[in-house]
């Protein structure tokens, strides 16, 4: 089994930041951030504040990559994978290992393609409140990152290689048996819990303390059991007060990415919820009533933004 020196990490939005913020207080200048030439002069000019801490990361760009990564960790948008996915490929080596902390269900098949499955972890970040506002992260809780092979009964070498990295660096981490149902509990929350948040401008602390809310947010991940209990992906009702439990745990005034998108005027996600519930839902013979209406509202909401604007 190696050990991981050479991390590199795309996405320096709340996630990305967060958990370059927690490795670099251990090991400084472990991550290093890829950027074009743009994003790059930005850094430059300011430093990224996580938690009122300012953190001056090593930046390179793909035409400057001199070294093959141990591990890269994407944390961009989904509407930015195929663009990351591109910039990543100076960085990638025969040994390399990719970890894809996005939301959605499809980035390890889409990463796959391009670098063969064998390079790919499957992962996620839950329990994290972590906020962005300009270049400045707050976060009370981490939250973890979950991650390891389809089944992890035994650990291979590239899951062990992770573990090291992250128990070195104090990186909260969880590897579960069943990784593929877990990332369809993380979608299942993403979809309830970030689409509603987004329509209704709602703080976590409104679910913790209004039931509508909290029914609205049951509607629309029923669907996503449903689905994934067609397509033979064990979810059952309880993961929906699961994922209720889970959000019962951050800061009242924390708030979903896709709440945050909404309010700086960005592009949303949606496309990767409810648009793969309402896609998954007519492919299996699903009906999806909710997604359907909450993607129409969330787009609805996109196209009446005061002035478009892209991700900073």
């Amino acid at each position: 089994m190696g050990t991981i020196r050479r991390v590199y990490l795309i996405g320096l939005g709340a996630i990305g930041s967060a958990y370059a913020a927690k490795m670099a207080e251990v090991e400084p200048g472990l991550v290093k951030v890829i950027v074009d030439a743009k994003r790059r002069a930005a850094y430059q000019q300011q430093a990224v504040m996580v938690n009122g801490v300012p953190y001056r990361f090593p930046l390179v760009t793909p035409e400057e990559a001199v070294e093959k990564a141990d591990l890269i960790l994407i944390a961009v948008k989904g509407y930015h994978l195929a663009e990351a996915a591109l910039a990543i490929k100076p960085f990638v080596g025969e040994g390399t290992i990719i970890l894809s902390l996005l939301n959605g269900i499809t980035s390890e098949e889409e990463l796959g393609r391009l670098y063969g499955p064998e390079k790919l972890l499957y992962s996620f970040v839950v329990a994290t409140d972590a906020t962005r506002e300009g270049r400045a992260t707050r976060y009370s809780t981490l939250g973890r990152i979950v991650f390891g092979e389809r089944e992890n009964k035994v650990y291979s070498s590239k899951v062990q290689m992770v573990k090291e990295l992250f128990d070195r660096t104090g990186v909260p981490y969880e590897i579960p048996g069943d990784m593929l149902r877990e990332l369809w509990w993380k979608f299942l929350l993403n979809v309830g819990v970030n689409q509603v948040s987004a329509v209704l401008r709602a703080p976590y602390g409104a679910f913790h303390k209004v039931e509508e809310v909290r029914a609205l947010t049951a509607m629309a991940c029923r669907e996503v059991v449903q689905i994934a209990r067609r397509i033979g992906i064990n979810l059952k009702e309880d993961d929906i007060a699961g994922c209720l439990r889970v959000i019962d745990g951050l800061a009242p005034e924390g708030k979903t990415s896709m709440l945050q998108d909404v309010e700086a005027g960005r592009k949303t996600e949606v496309e990767s919820f409810a648009g793969a519930v309402v896609a998954l839902g007519e492919k299996y013979g699903v009906p999806t009533p909710v997604n359907a209406c909450l993607k129409l509202m969330i787009t609805a909401i996109e196209r009446t933004y005061p002035q478009q604007k892209g991700p900073n």
